[in-house]
C-alpha cells in the first residue's frame, strides 16, 4: 500500500529541551478535561497519531502548540493529512533523535513488520502511534514505541490518557498523563 509520507524538523528550544504532547483517537470528541491538562504540560509541539474525526479537533489543539497530525483509519474525509510523518528533532544542524508518527504501528507489544520497515528506512529511533486506544511504552527490534492511548470517548475499560515526550541534548523520556486524575498514568 502506498502511503503519503511527510518530513518535518523540530528544533530544541534555546534552553536545549523540547516537550512534545502526543494524542490519538479523539474520534471528534476529545475528553473535556484534556485541553486544560495538555495546556498544563506547556508543550512546544503536539502530535496527533490519527483517528482525529473532525478538523476542529486539530484547531483546538493548535491553541496550545503547533500540531503535526497523521490520518487514521476513520479520517478518510480529511484531505491533506499524510499517513506517516518522519520528524527530525535537532539542535542547530545536528539531529538528536528521529520520530516516526503513524496511526497503526503495533500488534500488542510488538511493532508490526510494516512499521518496523518504515522506522528503519527513516532511521527513526522512536515510533509514535495510536489506533488501539491502549497506552503503551516499550521497545521492540531496537526501536522505542509510544502508543498515546486515547483522549476520545472511552473504549471498553481503557484509560483516557495522552503521552508526553521530553527531549533534551542528552536523553529522551516518555510518560502518559491521565485525563481522569491529571497525574502520571501507570498501568
Amino acid at each position: 500500500m502506498k502511503r503519503d509520507h511527510a518530513r518535518e524538523l523540530f528544533d530544541l528550544r534555546p534552553d536545549g529541551a523540547l516537550r512534545v504532547v502526543v494524542v490519538a483517537d479523539t474520534h471528534s470528541r476529545p475528553d473535556p478535561r484534556s485541553a486544560d491538562l495538555i495546556a498544563a504540560q506547556r508543550p512546544d509541539r503536539i502530535l496527533h497519531a490519527g483517528d482525529i474525526g473532525a478538523p476542529d479537533v486539530l484547531a483546538a489543539l493548535a491553541v496550545h502548540a503547533p500540531v503535526t497530525a497523521v490520518r487514521g483509519n476513520i479520517d478518510a474525509r480529511m484531505p491533506g493529512l499524510p499517513d506517516v510523518v518522519t520528524i527530525d528533532v535537532r539542535e542547530g544542524d545536528r539531529t538528536l533523535v528521529t520520530l516516526l508518527l503513524l496511526h497503526i504501528a503495533v500488534y500488542g507489544p510488538k511493532l508490526r513488520a510494516d512499521a518496523a520497515r518504515l522506522a528503519r528506512a527513516a532511521e527513526a529511533s522512536i515510533v509514535v502511534c495510536g489506533h488501539s486506544h491502549v497506552p503503551f511504552l516499550g521497545r521492540d527490534q531496537g526501536i522505542a514505541v509510544i502508543n498515546a492511548g486515547s483522549i476520545g470517548p472511552r473504549r471498553f475499560r481503557l484509560p483516557i490518557v495522552f503521552g508526553v515526550i521530553d527531549i533534551d541534548r542528552d536523553h529522551v523520556s516518555m510518560h502518559h498523563v491521565s485525563c481522569e486524575t491529571g497525574d502520571r498514568w501507570l498501568p
